[in-house]
């Protein structure tokens, strides 16, 4: 697909996730085959008043190119002058997020609230267009609630304002993450506009990734919480969507492997004070699924430096072998 002058080709995307989708599990989705990221979501308003948090969020490695950074916001103006502090990092893409749907965001009128007002959301993207020397995408979901689902005529207000491309997830707001998403929206979407869209919701493996590219015809499939723990998820939709090929869910060494790498990244990124206090969550999802992983997911909510995640690596690679001997004995 093509967002403006930015080419995607094949695979799915990696979407943007608060508190998840940092520099680091960023570049581990994109070695395994991911074909474009938007960061997490950032404060338009936060980066006019200087914050170096907000900043921090911005940054981009040569690894995850072409990317998008994501901003978020209320004010037409505010957001369209955050956009000239995001080119700092140079983006390929500027995102604009019109669906989150956290209280502390779409509660100040920003987020998924945006979908309330269409005619802010178009100011919006007409002024973040106008200032923006790199395409412009919006992401937002199905519609705030059952009695206003308005996803058709955002993504028609949307295409007129400028939007390069759009981004929809098949929820509402007051659905958050609860399943199951709406593929049949995106389908009508996808039919009603000429600009590229992305496909996003319940998307978890290559299977569903096609189906989704079948049933809706969107452009590109966006995977989110699929992805937590199983950034390899990349590489397997890649396969199934080429040729038909069924990789395997990698065995518990390569997976520890893949996450000990990761943690390093976000030690060298963030530093080891916040780097071990985000892991724990993202060492639980690598070990999700195991039987009698119970303990291994407390020891993972303790990690505080590499060498505790190594010991949670070795633990998880000692259960699965018993597992897996135990599964030989019982035939």
């Amino acid at each position: 697909m093509q967002i403006g002058t930015v080419s995607l080709t094949g695979g799915a995307a990696l979407a943007p996730m608060a508190g998840v989708a940092d520099r680091a599990f960023r570049e581990i989705c994109r070695s395994f085959g991911a074909v474009y990221t938007v960061g997490e979501m950032v404060s338009a308003r936060g980066l006019l008043q200087g914050s170096g948090k907000s900043e921090e969020l911005l940054v981009m490695g040569p690894k995850e190119r072409p990317g998008a950074v994501q901003l978020f916001g209320d004010d037409p103006e505010t957001l369209a002058r955050a956009v000239d502090v995001a080119m700092k990092f140079q983006p390929e893409v500027i995102d604009l997020n019109m669906g989150c749907p956290a209280p502390k965001i779409a509660g100040n009128k920003a987020g998924a609230a945006l979908m309330k007002d269409p005619d802010l959301a178009a100011r919006i993207i007409r002024g973040v267009k106008a200032a923006s020397p790199v395409p412009v995408t919006v992401k937002f979901r199905k519609g705030w609630d059952e009695t206003s689902v308005n996803a058709l005529e955002f993504a028609k207000m949307a295409q007129e304002s400028g939007a390069d491309a759009i981004a929809l997830h098949g929820r509402t707001r007051a659905q958050m993450y609860a399943p199951p998403a709406d593929w049949e929206i995106i389908r009508q979407v996808k039919a009603a506009v000429s600009i590229p869209v992305m496909g996003n919701g319940d998307v978890d493996s290559p299977q569903a990734a096609k189906r989704m590219l079948e049933s809706t015809g969107c452009d590109l499939v966006m995977v989110g919480r699929g992805a937590l723990g199983r950034p390899w998820l990349f590489g397997q939709v890649a396969a199934f969507l080429r040729d038909g090929t069924v990789l395997p869910e990698p065995p518990m060494g390569e997976r520890m492997e893949v996450m000990l790498r990761q943690v390093a990244l976000m030690a060298a990124y963030k530093g080891d004070r916040i780097a071990f206090r985000e892991a724990r969550k993202h060492c639980g999802w690598y070990i999700t699924g195991m039987r009698g992983a119970a303990a291994l997911r407390r020891q993972a909510g303790t990690v505080s430096c590499l060498e505790d995640v190594k010991q949670l690596a070795q633990a998880a690679i000692r259960l699965a072998e018993e597992n897996n001997q135990g599964e030989e004995e019982a035939i």
